[in-house]
């Protein structure tokens, strides 16, 4: 089968169109067809060195844990799937699952049916970071009706799908985004929207119960626990904590945790539900062929996405 490959860390030079044999799956696993697979920036901080690069070891590896495709043979003791379902999902992630390739397998319990209103390359683009926002919302933040929930870089991958979730969750949600990406996000539900380039977060907005901090820079952490009401939480989502944020949190009076999501089949099937009954949409900037994976990590690098990038496979 064809995948895109690396045999060292750098920059989107390194990856490769290589021939690999197809995997088979192992009892309990599904064989998927791989039909698109989404890009992060967990990707490409990976490709370079960093990223979960500790835990799949030195290249050659194959990056890419989001998919969408069509279930082509089952192992022993797969009751949930069958051959010809059309799944989604994030398998193995932190570990390897090798989704820039024609052919994946995983447990059959990390995928799930795939939204029906969506084609692969919209569906593609949704389970890493939908299940991100999707857990720290439900699981980790329990967002109840009426709660004000805070969402830096609200118009990424990860914030466009927690603003919806937020809203769908009954809050009041507040996001940061450049000026031009504010009608986009109050049509996905923000109820206020703040220009980090031209306005204070703390002057703009504050009494908040929860934050999602999808950037992590000392600047956004600071205003985070700034604008926290006391007893308010804190999600450091790409920098984690730190001991001096969580003394700084401490003194504030406020809670903060790291995140780091995980496969989950049954959360899949609830945004699914919310993807089908129209509550939730997935934005897609752009598709590109999988032999043009390094050029997908050029655009993802550059930080100005609006939504997901995906490879279209097949």
């Amino acid at each position: 089968m064809r995948a895109i490959s690396q045999k060292e860390f750098g920059g989107p030079e390194v990856l490769q169109l290589v021939e690999v044999d197809r995997p088979e799956p192992l009892p309990t696993e599904v064989l998927v067809r791989v039909h698109a697979a989404g890009v992060n920036p967990v990707d490409a901080k990976t490709r370079t060195g960093s990223g979960v690069a500790g835990l799949l070891g030195e290249p050659p590896f194959i990056l890419g844990w989001d998919v969408s495709g069509v279930v082509e043979a089952v192992g022993h003791g797969v009751h949930t799937l069958q051959v010809g379902d059309e799944v989604y999902g994030m398998p193995w992630f932190p570990r390897a699952a090798s989704a820039y390739a024609e052919y994946v397998t995983a447990p059959s319990r990390h995928f799930a049916r795939k939204p029906a209103t969506l084609n692969h390359v919209e569906a593609a683009a949704l389970p890493l970071a939908g299940l991100t926002a999707y857990q720290i919302l439900t699981a980790l933040a329990d967002v109840q009706p009426g709660r004000r929930v805070l969402i830096h870089a609200a118009a990424g991958g990860v914030g466009h799908l927690a603003v919806q979730f937020a809203k769908a969750l009954g809050a009041h949600v507040i996001g940061t985004a450049s000026a031009g990406k504010h009608t986009w996000l109050r049509e996905l539900g923000a109820d206020e929207v703040i220009d980090y380039h031209s306005t204070s977060v703390e002057e703009a907005t504050g009494d908040i119960d929860v934050v999602v901090d999808l950037i992590g820079s000392e600047i956004t952490l600071g205003q985070s626990v700034k604008v926290l009401k006391p007893g308010g939480l804190l999600v450091a989502v790409p920098s984690g904590t730190s001991p001096e944020l969580l003394e700084t949190a401490k003194q504030a009076g406020v809670l903060v945790a790291g995140y780091l999501v995980e496969p989950d089949g049954h959360a899949l099937t609830e945004i699914a539900r919310l993807i089908e009954s129209g509550a939730v949409r997935v934005e897609v900037e752009q598709a590109f062929p999988l032999t043009e994976a390094a050029e997908a990590h050029r655009r993802q690098e550059s930080g100005r996405t609006r939504g997901k990038l995906v490879l279209q496979v097949m």
